[in-house]
């Protein structure tokens, strides 16, 4: 099993969040995207982060996490998503590549995909 599925949630998203804010991109973007992805409501995400729920189980538990993810495609850290065959590596990695495209200063509504 992979290292980042065991870490908490609020550790990993507070240092996506960190990261976009670096940027110059703010924290309630970083909450739109992932509430796009996964179908958590802003809300519930916050609440989550307090929470000790893992990376794992924050997308398993995800409400709607697969219908969006197979929207993003592209590359993270020189892999495709589309390569990547674990549904929950593939979700997590869609997130990462998600808060890379804000950070590089994409519009929101050009990271949101449209089906």
């Amino acid at each position: 099993m992979e290292k980042v599925f065991q870490y908490g949630f609020g550790k990993i998203y507070s240092l996506l969040v960190a990261k976009a804010l670096r940027k110059g991109r703010s924290a309630g973007e970083v909450e739109a995207v992932t509430s796009w992805l996964t179908g958590y409501s802003p809300e519930k995400i916050r609440e989550l982060e307090k929470s000790d729920i893992t990376y794992a189980d924050f997308f398993r538990q995800a409400p709607d996490a697969a219908a969006n993810s197979a929207l993003v495609t592209g590359s993270i850290c020189s892999v495709r998503l589309e390569s990547i065959e674990d549904p929950l590596m593939r979700q997590i990695r869609s997130l990462d590549k998600l808060v890379d495209e804000l950070a590089r200063g994409k519009a929101l509504d050009k990271v949101i995909r449209k089906g």
